[in-house]
């Protein structure tokens, strides 16, 4: 997480971040909605957030980065 130690974020931001995580871990099927699958989507979003973006939909792209990693093994 070295990189992202200080970012702050306005409200308007997080609840931006929030919506987007939601999102994302509701869409896969039951069965990949485990922790591990939740903690790599936060870390992704919060990321990508961290390097400036705000778009919703490249933070949800951000978001499903890991799944073609985890869907390949």
């Amino acid at each position: 997480m070295s990189g992202e130690h200080g970012v702050v974020y306005l409200p308007e931001e997080f609840s931006l971040l929030g919506e987007v995580f939601d999102r994302t871990v509701e869409s896969p099927p039951a069965a990949m909605r485990s922790p591990p699958y939740r903690s790599a989507t936060a870390t992704n979003i919060l990321a990508c957030a961290a390097a400036g973006e705000r778009d919703p939909i490249e933070l949800e792209l951000a978001a499903r980065a890991h799944l073609s990693g985890a869907m390949a093994s």
